[in-house]
């Protein structure tokens, strides 16, 4: 039965029948009062305070009881587990493509473990997670990887919620205020921007602005692309997989977000293939699938570098791409790199009117309401349409409306 033991005191029964209160040998020492009682897998659990405060110890007992009725007990020894240990154990059992895992490692790994990983989970306050924030910025990490640090504090901390290590995760606090990326509007390159890249590249890489300013692939799609992936009867290409770096060591793995998809291939990019696959022939190349050490997949690339090899993305931006853009007078930057062509992509679909729900799924996002957010500033305003619509239906004339 749950009680508080007063451990300085204990009633004994006199000869005469009467009970007294004496003092037993632990008089003075250590904590005074005990709470004690059984917690919900059979074990029984214990809580001291120190004199003078057995109405917290009572309290402290009415809450217990509470929480086991409603279900929300915590074993208080749960939240002793370190955030270093349980973000261990939390990483193992992710099931998300290793090269995300190997970024997340070596997130926690760097800045986030360093920080908070001494900590017990239930020690973990607000003001930790404000002081991790501002101790990331004083490095001069960007703003972008801040939030994502701050993300996998703040999803390792929900788990730990979920298996009962603590009670409330503290990154939900009203005073602590996630880093946010400062809203930026999307400017895409001109025709103008995209050809002088272009004509910046070695003849065997042009082909790579064809199909990003062409076809909106992601960099790693262009490089696993296959001759046989291009269906140029139907004018589409089946976007299969991309080329990734996994442990130093390049895999090829499903799209981002492990979703395929088919796009149009306009006429345009499909001769400048054909005529790309006469003067470099595709040749086939053997890699892992998804990790190193997976099974080995053979596919003939498009894209492939002087000695037959792919082509990784490193090596591409550093030997070709920054010197194509330095070719075309656009400075190196994060904003600059091959992602800006799907930019290019969407701004000339959407001024011809396509749908935000089409172009995202020629982009490959996950969720439409992503396109519109990224892209909704380059589409064209109702005041805009409406002016089309109108000047559709009246016909000016030299008596200002036409009559039906």
């Amino acid at each position: 039965m749950a009680h508080v033991e007063d451990r300085w005191y204990k009633t004994v029964a006199r000869p005469d029948g009467k009970s007294e209160r004496v003092k037993t040998s632990l008089h003075g020492k250590g904590l005074r009062y005990r709470v004690r009682y059984i917690a919900p897998d059979g074990r029984e659990r214990s809580k001291s305070f120190p004199d003078r405060e057995k109405r917290a110890a009572e309290a402290f007992l009415v809450s217990v009881e509470s929480d086991k009725l409603r279900g929300t007990y915590i074993d208080p020894a749960a939240g002793k587990l370190t955030f270093r240990q349980y973000a261990e154990q939390w990483l193992a059992a992710q099931t998300f493509d290793e090269s995300t895992r190997e970024a997340t490692e070596r997130r926690l790994r760097r800045h986030i473990i360093p920080y908070l990983g001494g900590r017990a989970l239930a020690a973990i306050l607000p003001t930790h997670l404000r002081e991790l924030d501002r101790a990331l910025q004083q490095l001069g990490l960007a703003v972008t990887y801040r939030v994502v640090a701050y993300s996998n504090v703040a999803t390792i901390l929900n788990a730990a919620v979920d298996d009962g290590r603590i009670p409330r995760n503290p990154c939900h606090a009203k005073t602590v205020r996630p880093p946010k990326v400062p809203p930026r509007k999307v400017v895409p390159w001109s025709g103008e921007q995209v050809l002088a890249i272009r004509c910046g590249l070695p003849d065997r890489y042009r082909v790579a602005v064809d199909l990003g300013a062409g076809c909106g692939l992601r960099q790693g799609e262009v490089l696993a692309l296959a001759v046989e992936d291009i269906d140029f009867l139907k004018g589409t290409l089946h976007v299969v997989r991309q080329l990734k770096i996994v442990g130093s060591r390049l895999v090829y793995a499903l799209p981002k977000g492990r979703k395929t998809r088919d796009i149009p291939l306009p006429s345009s990019v499909g001769a400048a293939l054909t005529h790309h696959l006469e003067d470099f022939p595709p040749v086939p190349v053997s890699l892992p699938w998804e990790v190193p050490g997976g099974p080995a997949v053979t596919v003939n690339l498009v894209v492939h570098g002087r000695t037959n090899v792919a082509m990784d993305r490193h090596t591409f931006n550093r030997d070709y791409w920054h010197t194509a853009l330095s070719t075309a007078g656009i400075q190196h930057s994060r904003a600059t790199g091959m992602h800006a062509l799907r930019h290019f992509y969407a701004s000339v679909l959407l001024d011809t009117g396509e749908s935000v729900k089409a172009l995202s799924e020629y982009l490959g996002h996950a969720d439409p309401g992503f396109t519109l957010r990224t892209y909704t500033h380059l589409m064209p305003t109702s005041e805009d349409r409406t002016r089309r619509a109108v000047d559709k239906v009246f016909a000016p004339s030299s008596d200002g409306l036409a009559t039906a």
